[in-house]
């Protein structure tokens, strides 16, 4: 996997749109302070392919790929493996809960020759090219599949981040087995085994398959072809017996046939001319019929007697008078008598009331005088009421005068004073006024009473002189009505008359419904009887139409039971002229059966004879027989060249199981896959140790034994210890010798699969010094200048960055971390 170009929006510190493009750094260095975000480049690339970074633990890390207060994180990565180029898209978001979750996922294969740089040009998804991966857990595959690594590989072979830089070094030889599996490819081997041992299994079961097939072809020998040979000359010569025998059954077949139909048709006639028979009650549906016309007719009489009866009394009631007229002149003198009555009794009220009226009027009158007088006598006493107060006040003004004063009054001097009065005749006035006003009062009151009561009386009297007006004008109208009328009796005599007209209409009418009731049902009877008539008619004549072709006698269409009788008699001679000549006809028949009997006895023997069951249509068996001979003679002669064909097969399935079953064992894991991991693991230990003696001055060799790595140190007299006891220092000296040899020779080595076409190293420099750091820089230089691989460091070493032709320097402000290209 070699990275051409990555993309970071809103993805941990780089806040903003941020791209590195890697098309032409072959061997380059990520530079700038701690913290700027130089691991972070790292980071995106093993993010973008595999969803996680190490520095995160697991995969709930993803919440580390938003910036600080960021809703969306993008990356994207375009890069190159084996040959082909790739894009890979993920996108992070945080919900309006908080929760951080993958909002999309993809991975393309780019067309072939795809400029880069036309990313920058706003290309659409779909430009991009084929779709391998849309959501997370496809690229997950799909992601593998292109790298030809799965992560914790990758990040042990390509990537190696802080702090697991001595994964491979420090690795159980089983996960290192299968990470060399993956880098070698030689999983293919593996596939070829399964396959062998697949291709051997189907060649054993093909092989038992021919046996089996083989086990039923036991009928081949020279022996069953020749009996097949003679069954064939055996039916032949069967069909021929047949062909010359079967005239000879045909023609008495005819004959017996010719007989039986001759016997069958004289059988028909007979029972169609036996079936010829009078129904029972044939006598007696033509006398049924002619009384119920007699009757019908008999009813139809008495209807017309009875509408005649009916129009008669009609006319003798129209001529008779009008009922209704009758009643009304009888209600109306009814009437006149009531409202004469009336007349007079309300006279004698209008009377009464009229003298009644007289009197209140009168009464009035008095009531008003008496009122009138009251009411003077009430002034009266006021005044006097007056004079006594006047009187008093005078009295009390004359203890206070003196003669010759002045009066306190007039002014005038005072002559004479008056004597004063002894007692008030005030009270006395009082009294006198209070019994004036009651009787005023109580006057007043009668007055209005006899006022009510008088006009009472006259709203009764307006109402019974109207009420004798009306009175006398309806008499008036029903004297001018009757003026003509004959009188009660007679109009009595005359509606007596009419009840009597009416009651004889009445009864002839019920006796007119119930004529023609009758005469209905008598009518319903005459046809039904006709009805029968004619259906025996027609039974008649069916029977007869059914043996015309026999020549009947004609029949009279007067009397149905004679008609009958002819015919009958007629059919019982014919069926008698037939039963005679039957007999002989039945003799001929037998006669031809029993010579189509003996042809077929003659055939039957002759199929016995040849081995066949005797069958009902002897030619057509004949020919069935031939044509099974002749094809199991055919089928013998074909088993016998199909096992020919199964036992070349044979010989070539134990062929081909022999070849398969040899490489299955040859390629089993215990056998040329291990060989291949030994090799391969000496191999990469080889160029690790030539690197490590380099990298410690010749302190070190790197050696295995059964998968585990150890150090052989020449500083110690050649003493072997295990790569866990070495020193922080000394692990990454032997680390960074093992990712160099992977880079260098491993990829040679590989036939398939993944290929080691970058290595890109974070981990600390700064523990080296300057003699180790200038051995690794001069490796790394080395590795890089073969132009087969992209190496790529994370270094803050000026000494080391100084020495990478390409640098991409790191720096972060406030918002968010930048990254700039410098060097070549």
């Amino acid at each position: 996997m070699r990275p051409l170009r990555l993309d970071m929006a809103g993805f941990t510190v780089f806040r903003d749109e941020t791209t590195v493009d890697f098309t032409d750094a072959d061997f380059f260095a990520l530079v700038g302070p701690t913290g700027a975000g130089k691991s972070t480049v790292l980071d995106a690339i093993c993010f973008a392919l595999y969803g996680q970074v190490p520095r995160w633990g697991s995969s709930r890390g993803i919440a580390n790929a938003l910036s600080p207060s960021a809703t969306e994180a993008r990356v994207r990565l375009v890069f190159e493996s084996a040959g082909a180029r790739y894009v890979a898209t993920r996108v992070v978001r945080r919900d309006s809960r908080g929760n951080v979750k993958t909002g999309g996922a993809g991975l393309q294969q780019m067309p072939d020759n795809f400029d880069v740089s036309k990313l920058d040009t706003g290309m659409t998804p779909e430009d991009l090219g084929d779709v391998l991966a849309g959501t997370p857990a496809e690229m997950d595959e799909a992601v593998q599949q292109a790298v030809g690594l799965p992560y914790e590989q990758f990040t042990s072979c390509v990537i190696l981040p802080q702090g697991q830089f001595a994964d491979f070094l420090h690795a159980k030889p089983a996960t290192r087995q299968q990470i060399l599996v993956n880098l070698l490819g030689l999983h293919v081997y593996e596939e070829i085994q399964k396959r062998a041992t697949a291709r051997a299994q189907q060649a054993d079961a093909d092989l038992r398959a021919v046996d089996q097939l083989l086990a039923g072809l036991d009928d081949t020998s020279d022996e069953a072809l020749a009996a097949a040979a003679e069954r064939v000359d055996a039916m032949l010569a069967l069909a021929s017996l047949v062909a010359s025998v079967t005239p000879q059954l045909q023609a008495a077949q005819r004959a017996a046939a010719e007989a039986a139909a001759g016997l069958t048709a004289l059988d028909d006639e007979i029972a169609l001319l036996d079936r010829v028979r009078a129904p029972r009650g044939v006598a007696a549906l033509a006398a049924a019929a002619a009384d119920a016309r007699a009757a019908a007719s008999k009813a139809a009489d008495a209807v017309t007697a009875a509408e005649e009866r009916e129009e008669k009394l009609r006319g003798e009631l129209a001529a008779t008078g009008d009922p209704a007229a009758l009643r009304l002149l009888l209600r109306a003198h009814e009437e006149h008598a009531a409202v004469a009555a009336e007349a007079a009794s309300l006279q004698d009220g209008l009377s009464a009331a009229t003298t009644e009226h007289r009197t209140a009027a009168a009464a009035l009158e008095q009531a008003r005088a008496a009122a009138l007088r009251t009411a003077t006598e009430l002034d009266a006493a006021r005044r006097a009421y007056q004079d006594a107060q006047a009187a008093d006040r005078a009295g009390a003004l004359r203890v206070h005068l003196h003669a010759g004063a002045p009066c306190p009054v007039c002014e005038q001097p005072v002559a004479t004073v008056p004597a004063v009065p002894a007692t008030s005749a005030v009270p006395a006035a009082e009294k006198a006024g209070h019994a004036a006003k009651a009787a005023d009062e109580k006057a007043q009151a009668e007055v209005a009473e006899r006022e009510k009561a008088a006009r009472a009386l006259e709203r009764t009297l307006d109402r019974a002189r109207a009420q004798h007006e009306q009175l006398t004008a309806r008499l008036a109208t029903l004297g001018s009505q009757l003026a003509n009328s004959p009188g009660v009796s007679a109009l009595q005599r005359e509606l007596e008359t009419l009840a009597g007209l009416q009651a004889a209409l009445d009864g002839a009418v019920a006796a007119l419904k119930s004529a023609r009731e009758q005469a209905r049902t008598a009518s319903a009877a005459r046809s039904s009887a006709e009805q029968r008539l004619t259906a025996a008619w027609r039974e008649f004549d069916a029977a007869r139409d059914a043996v015309a072709r026999f020549a009947p006698p004609a029949a009279s269409r007067d009397d149905l039971a004679d008609s009958w009788s002819v015919l009958a008699d007629w059919s019982a001679t014919e069926v008698a002229d037939r039963r005679s000549a039957r007999t002989a006809l039945a003799a001929g028949a037998a006669d031809a059966d029993a010579a189509v009997t003996a042809v077929r006895a003659r055939l039957d023997a002759a199929f016995v004879d040849a081995g066949q069951p005797a069958p009902d249509d002897h030619v057509r068996a004949a020919t069935v027989a031939v044509e099974r001979a002749t094809a199991a003679h055919q089928r013998v002669e074909e088993r016998r060249e199909q096992a020919r064909g199964l036992l070349d097969k044979r010989v070539a399935h134990e062929r081909d199981s022999q070849v398969a079953k040899a490489l299955a064992g040859h390629l089993r894991a215990n056998n040329f896959e291990r060989w291949l991991l030994e090799e391969a693991l000496d191999l990469l230990v080889e160029g690790a140790s030539r690197i490590l003696r380099e990298l410690s001055g010749g302190q070190y060799d790197l050696v295995h034994e059964k998968g585990e790595f150890s150090v052989v140190d020449h500083h110690d007299a050649g003493l072997r210890r295990g790569v866990r006891t070495l020193s922080g220092g000394e692990t990454f000296q032997a680390s960074l010798a093992l990712a160099l040899a992977l880079a260098e020779q491993l990829a040679g080595m590989s036939t398939a699969a993944a290929s080691l076409e970058s290595i890109l190293l974070d981990e600390g420099f700064g523990t080296l010094d300057a003699a180790t750091l200038d051995t690794v820089a001069a490796t790394l230089e080395g590795l890089a200048a073969r132009g087969d691989r992209m190496v790529g460091v994370v270094t803050h070493v000026p000494a080391l960055a100084e020495r990478v032709p390409v640098r991409f320097d790191v720096t972060k402000d406030a918002r968010s971390a930048h990254i700039t290209r410098s060097g070549i």
